[in-house]
Parts: C-alpha cells; structure tokens; sequence
C-alpha cells in the first residue's frame, strides 16, 4: 500500500466511523429534516452552493493563482457538508435536526450538483474539467448515506449496544482523522509553504469570512439554524474537493496542501464567531 493509498483509507474511514457514530444518536425524523422543510432546503442550498460556488469563481479569477488551486478552491465550493461538522454545531449551540438533515441533503444535492457546476465551470475557465456523477456518488455514499443508515439501524434494533460503542468509536475516527493528515502535512508541506504570500490564504480567509456571513443571514430568524448554516457554508467536505481538484489535476500536490490549509485556517478564522455562538446559546439556556 502506497503512501496515498494509506492517507485516502484512513480519511474514508474515520469519515465512515464518525458518521456511523452520528446515526446511532440520531433519528430518521433528523435525517429528512431539510427534505420536508422545502424554504429552508433552498436557503441552505443556496446559501452553501450557489453563493459561494460563485464567490470562488471571483476570488479564482482575481486572484493569480496556478490553475489547480482554482479549481481546489472551487471544489471545496461545490462540495457538501464535511461528516465531522455537526457534532461541532450542536456543540455551540446548533441545532441538532438540522445539522444532520443539512449534512444528508446536501450530500444528495452535490451528486448531482459538483458534475454541473464542473460543465458551467469548464466554460469559465476554458479547461477541460470533469467530475464523473458516479465518483461523487461513491464518495457521498462511502462517507455519508451508508454509515448514516447503519448508525439509525444500530440504534433502534440494539439501543444500549449503540450507546455504549458511541464514544469509543467516536474517539477511535477522531485519533486515525489526525493520523491520516499526519502525513499529508509532510508530504504538501512543500506546496503549503510555497503558499504563503500567494494570494491563498487571503483567498480563504475571504471563503470563510463570507461563508459565515452569508449562512448566518440566510439561516433565517432562528439563531440555532443560523450557527448551523453558518459553519456548514464556511467548511466543506475534504475528500470531495480533493477528488475533483485530483482528477483533473492528477500530479499536482498542491491540492492538498489548499484543503489542509482550508480545515486549519477555517477553524481558526471561524473561532471568533463559534464563541459568539457558544456565549449566546449559554445565555439564552440560563447557563453561566
């Protein structure tokens, strides 16, 4: 097994325990929530999807960046919501139906979605881009409906096997996430460093600032939809974005190195607003 062979496994199955791990404490109600909720879906759509996928376009273009970070950037645009991201929004206060039915709808819209955007795009930017359906499929399933199914499964045949499994899996996909990028810092970190001064991080520094403002307004009055929103459009899924920037872009290392950049400078630039959040939701809960 090759390095990025081992680096791949181990992503795809951390993302596959995390999601498991939040289908044993969900509901079937969680996972259609956004289906029967038709203004909400379009908002959120919209909000991750359409206005962002167009503020990457912008930023690819005014930037002068080297073709296969563009479309990493628009990648990560046009990708869903990451698994590992709604137990960080029902931990600041989200709320937790929505962030799990955003996290399955959105995974089901970018199937079709992420193959679209690629055939707008090619025009755009006068490159031959491709993203086949069936490969976002596959990672969408893999990473999201599958594990998603099993975990509801679990919970209602064997409920305290799954309460009691919850957090040694959870534990187990968090410890092989960090053992995965271990590697993929040493291996980008060329390209990372070659980075600095480019225009990349300013780039998504402007993705997550605008993500936040965006999907905080259009999350609409209720404050627990507005964190939701907020974080789902100013993070997005990494094994997407790094397919479709590698399989137009198959010898190029520098897609790595902009998705890790996007995981760290995200969590760090979206730090401000997520203890906003956290003070907010304890004061409106009576808490200190």
């Amino acid at each position: 097994m090759t390095l990025a062979q081992f680096i791949a496994l181990s992503i795809n199955a951390s993302m596959f325990v995390m999601v498991f791990v939040l289908g044993l404490n969900a509901t079937l109600e969680d996972a259609t929530y956004l289906f029967r909720r038709p203004g909400l879906f379009f908002r959120s759509i919209l909000s991750m999807n359409i206005v962002m996928l167009a503020l990457a376009v912008v930023v690819a273009l005014v930037f002068d960046l080297a073709p296969a970070i563009k479309i990493a950037l628009v990648g990560l645009a046009a990708s869903p919501v990451p698994p590992a991201l709604p137990g960080k929004q029902t931990k600041v206060g989200g709320s937790e139906s929505y962030a799990i039915g955003l996290l399955v709808a959105a995974a089901v819209v970018a199937i079709v979605l992420v193959p679209l955007a690629m055939e707008i795009l090619e025009t755009v930017f006068a490159r031959d881009l491709h993203m086949p359906l069936e490969k976002v499929a596959s990672i969408v399933l893999i990473s999201v409906i599958v594990p998603l199914a099993l975990g509801l499964i679990v919970s209602r045949a064997a409920p305290k096997l799954g309460a009691r499994i919850a957090r040694p899996l959870s534990l187990s996909a968090t410890g092989l996430l960090i053992v995965a990028f271990v590697p993929v810092v040493f291996t980008a970190w060329p390209a990372m460093w070659a980075m600095v001064g480019n225009g990349v991080v300013a780039a998504l520094v402007v993705f997550t600032l605008v993500g936040i403002a965006i999907g905080h307004w259009l999350g609409g009055p209720d404050p627990d939809r507005r964190t939701v929103l907020a974080l789902a459009t100013a993070t997005r899924h990494p094994g997407v974005a790094i397919a479709i920037a590698s399989l137009n872009f198959p010898t190029e290392t520098a897609v790595e190195a902009v998705v890790f950049y996007h995981l760290v400078i995200g969590g760090i630039v979206s730090l401000p607003y997520v203890n906003w959040r956290k003070r907010i939701h304890a004061a409106e809960a009576g808490g200190p």
